[in-house]
């Protein structure tokens, strides 16, 4: 067992309850193409947990058709704004130590009250994004 650093190198656990360290986290778009390359064999049932720090709110919309999605806010606060099926949205306030679920299908994005930390565990496979 090595210690690493979930900011830099996210966690894919996989089908029998396997866990693996992934390679550095750069922020592109080209790590989650190569994420769900290096995952696929795992299906819609693969997680990818990361943790990443926002001082501004997003700029797009994300959905995950898949599977839940759950957040946990581990400093500062974050508004997550989910857009429901119905096409109501529901705003959530999450403080260090509290968490939401994106539910499969509904967008959400992100407006960042106060510089915040937050763990994802995520049903990756078909994510989708759209500009917000």
């Amino acid at each position: 067992m090595v210690a690493s650093k979930i900011t830099l190198n996210p966690i894919h656990l996989g089908l029998g309850a396997t866990a693996e360290i992934q390679p550095d986290f750069n922020g592109s778009m080209d790590w989650y193409m190569d994420y769900a390359a290096r995952s696929a064999s795992d299906g819609v049932e693969g997680r990818l947990v990361s943790m990443h720090t926002f001082s501004e709110s997003w700029d797009m919309w994300e959905m995950h058709p898949n599977g839940s999605e759950v957040v946990l806010c581990t400093s500062g606060s974050v508004t997550f704004i989910q857009e429901l099926i119905d096409g109501t949205e529901n705003r959530i306030v999450l403080e260090a130590g509290e968490y939401a679920i994106n539910d499969p299908g509904v967008w959400h994005t992100a407006d960042v009250v106060e510089k915040a930390s937050v763990v994802f565990i995520t049903a990756g496979m078909g994510t989708q994004h759209r500009a917000r």
